[in-house]
């Protein structure tokens, strides 16, 4: 179904307990013409209310995180993986670090906040903040793998007594006299006032009896005044001494947040209207932990980053459509349920207090059942048919009105263009391309471009192009390139120059120009770090974003790899994991982790032009690179160039991408595979090797895949390179490739 043609973007910056209820918000009811982005440092964002039973092993690291990955493949919006490091108001852009900025109609800030590391004296070189959490929770396992060996005493101290304080602090005490058997467990919570200094004194005083039960020593109206690498020094003089030191104190904002030139409140953080929008820009929203709200504040708690939810999202659609925002006040009581990290809780609302299992029991029903909203996947499909639906006229300027009104007979041929003035554009933003022996390029308005050979070398040309199948404009430009260049590396060509060939849907032409941006900018860091000039291309509009690359390389014509050459005696190698096809079938659906994703994503973006420099240097008789057709289509694509020759493949041996197995067990698996399995009859052992976990490896189409390689039985393999089978003489009545096990 051809979407809606885009007129407005809408940038969710970071991926806060706001923010995925507005993610949802869009999924279930969308605004056709609205294009939802999602920025996040973290992909796999934390639920705050949880992370204490984390930390005590009530539960895993899934259970308490919510994977914007599939988030985002249920709802449609596009997700972005980068750290916000700014505002241009002017321009209206985020700032991200180490790639182009992306622009915005609308823009919504969600980013949380950290302990104030700077007031400690040591604890930004000594101790582990508790914020961001996603951080947290990363190291937090790390150190309980360390804890499980620990001998003797394992001594922690816990800063700050605020809600997050307490909890943790008896969260892991449990844990590590639960894990750490052979230590002398015992935490410390350092405080320089009261615990729970804003709750009911009635808590305070369930806490304190609970913190002298376990043995849990609490220090309160005591700062720490500095922390050492094995010690925390307190104003009364004491010295702590220490293993680990996680702090928990108030929360601080970001330093990029003064340079935003919005109106701050005294502390640093956003100060928004009770609308959530700025109160220095109506462009830009604020919500959770970095907000306040000005006319109503309130500390910086879970609780209210969750109610902040609703009203943004009915907010940001009204602005979105050219209406005045409506105002809401937060509530100004609220339960707060604490756990102990022993199967207990204690509740408090007001003045009054309740402690007891049952109390932890409500606590674990409640986030579970918040969790779950956005967790699991919809019991019903989003509506998607809604995303094709016509926008809104008051979505559109004058630009976008003419595009609405020529939407449903746009041309083709040389109509289908994208527009002189947006190509211009991005010409100017990307600059021209590096070059040698380029005599007319980018900065020439020629209607070809023009190439020399250097005498003694030949021209290597290739061409690849495919659709979009990540939403991240960016990542994917870089994963084209890899993808286009991956042959000339597999000739052990140098990478020359490149002609581009685009795809961006229709929209508004302010999008337009930033989609082809952001495609031929993540391209052009790949070509330029390859040596390889983007002298020229051509783009046009589709139903979907695509990119090529018509490439060239040059080589010594006498020292090129071809895919014969396989000898007896010679060991086959590959260089990067395999299961790329299988994760992204199953990300499509909304059914792959966000870990997997990423992993997958950096394997994609890596280049193999060191690898195949490794392989040259090695002596490297053939070699191919790994993509539609997989690892078997491939290397019989070698074997019958080859001549006389057979393969043992190591089944065992073969790299793979974390979560293409479990993938494959579940069901999942590329709409090429059933071609490339045709090859099957050409593999022995197939019958024997059945219900091998790594056979459906062998026929996963790649995507900017590795080199495939032989070299000589001698030859020392370098750190790019698995050795996954050795080439034999072919002998009577034997398959081309026979399973090793």
């Amino acid at each position: 179904m051809q979407p809606a043609p885009l007129l407005k973007d809408l940038v969710l910056v970071g991926g806060g307990h706001s923010h995925v209820h507005v993610a949802m918000s869009f999924g279930m009811k969308p605004m056709p013409g609205v294009r939802l982005t999602v920025i996040g440092r973290d992909i796999e964002t934390p639920y705050s209310g949880m992370i204490p039973g984390f930390v005590a092993g009530a539960y895993s690291f899934d259970e308490c995180h919510i994977d914007l990955a599939r988030l985002c493949a249920w709802t449609g919006a596009r997700l972005i993986h980068a750290e916000a490091i700014g505002l241009d108001r002017a321009n209206r852009q985020v700032l991200l670090k180490d790639r182009p900025p992306i622009s915005y109609d609308l823009a919504s800030l969600d980013v949380g906040s950290s302990p104030s590391m700077e007031a400690i004296p040591g604890a930004a070189e000594h101790a582990t903040p508790v914020k961001p959490i996603a951080e947290f929770g990363r190291r937090w396992l790390g150190f309980l793998e360390r804890a499980k060996d620990w001998q003797g005493a394992l001594r922690i101290a816990v800063i700050g007594g605020g809600a997050g304080g307490v909890e943790l602090a008896l969260a892991m005490d449990h844990r590590l006299r639960a894990v750490a058997r052979n230590a002398e467990v015992s935490v410390t919570l350092v405080t320089k006032g009261e615990i729970l200094s804003g709750q009911a004194a009635a808590a305070r005083q369930r806490m304190r009896a609970n913190f002298a039960r376990r043995g849990v020593r609490l220090l309160e109206n005591t700062a720490a005044t500095r922390i050492d690498a094995d010690a925390v020094h307190l104003e009364t003089g004491e010295c702590l001494p220490v293993d680990d030191v996680f702090v928990v104190t108030q929360a601080s904002a970001a330093a990029w947040f003064g340079g935003t030139g919005l109106p701050l409140d005294r502390r640093g953080f956003f100060a928004v209207e009770p609308t959530l929008a700025s109160s220095g820009d109506p462009l830009v929203f604020a919500a959770g932990d970095c907000a306040s709200v000005t006319e109503h504040p309130r500390p910086k708690a879970g609780v209210f980053a969750v109610r902040h939810g609703p009203p943004l999202a009915a907010n940001l659609r009204r602005a979105l459509l050219g209406q005045p925002p409506q105002p809401f006040a937060p509530q100004r009581r609220y339960l707060s349920i604490l756990g102990t990290g022993d199967g207990n809780a204690v509740a408090t609302r007001g003045a009054w207090a309740l402690e007891g299992g049952w109390v932890w029991r409500w606590k674990d029903h409640i986030d579970r059942k918040w969790m779950r909203m956005y967790r699991d996947p919809p019991a019903t499909p989003m509506d998607t048919a809604a995303r094709a639906a016509p926008p809104d006229p008051a979505l559109a300027d004058a630009e976008a009105r003419r595009l609405l009104a020529d939407i449903g007979m746009r041309c083709g041929g040389c109509g289908a263009k994208v527009g002189a003035g947006v190509l211009d554009r991005v010409l100017a933003r990307l600059g021209p391309s590096p070059a040698a022996n380029v005599t007319i390029g980018l900065d020439a308005l020629d209607d070809a471009a023009m190439i020399e050979v250097p005498p003694g070398q030949a021209l290597v040309q290739s061409v690849d192009f495919f659709r979009t199948f990540i939403g991240d404009p960016f990542a994917f430009g870089e994963i084209a390139a890899v993808h286009a260049l991956g042959d000339v590396w597999a000739m052990g060509a140098k990478p020359h120059s490149a002609l581009a060939l685009a795809v961006v849907p229709a929209a508004a032409e302010r999008l337009m120009e930033e989609d082809l941006f952001q495609m031929l900018s993540g391209a052009r860091r790949i070509l330029d770090n390859a040596g390889c000039a983007l002298i020229g291309g051509h783009s046009g509009e589709g139903p979907e974003a695509a990119l090529g690359f018509s490439v060239n390389g040059l080589v010594v014509a006498s020292q090129a790899l071809r895919k014969g050459g396989l000898k007896p005696g010679d060991r086959l190698v590959l260089t990067k994991p395999l299961g790329t096809g299988v994760i992204f079938a199953a990300a499509m659906r909304g059914m792959a982790k966000a870990r997997w994703i990423e992993s997958a994503l950096a394997s994609m973006r890596t280049p193999s032009g060191d690898a195949a420099r490794a392989l040259v240097a090695a002596g490297a008789h053939a070699c191919t690179d790994v993509t539609g057709f997989g690892l078997a289509g491939h290397l019989i694509e070698m074997i019958r160039a080859s001549g006389n020759v057979m393969v043992d493949l190591h089944l065992d041996a073969l790299p793979v991408l974390p979560g293409a197995i479990e993938l494959f067990a579940q069901g999942f698996a590329s709409s090429l595979q059933p071609a490339n399995l045709r090859t099957r009859h050409l593999i022995d052992g197939m019958d024997r090797a059945s219900g091998h976990a790594k056979i459906p490896l062998l026929f996963d189409p790649q995507t900017a895949g590795g080199l495939l390689a032989s070299l000589p039985a001698e030859a020392s393999l370098s750190d790019h390179m698995t050795h996954i089978g050795t080439i034999k003489s072919r002998e009577e009545c034997v398959t081309e490739i026979r399973i090793v096990i």
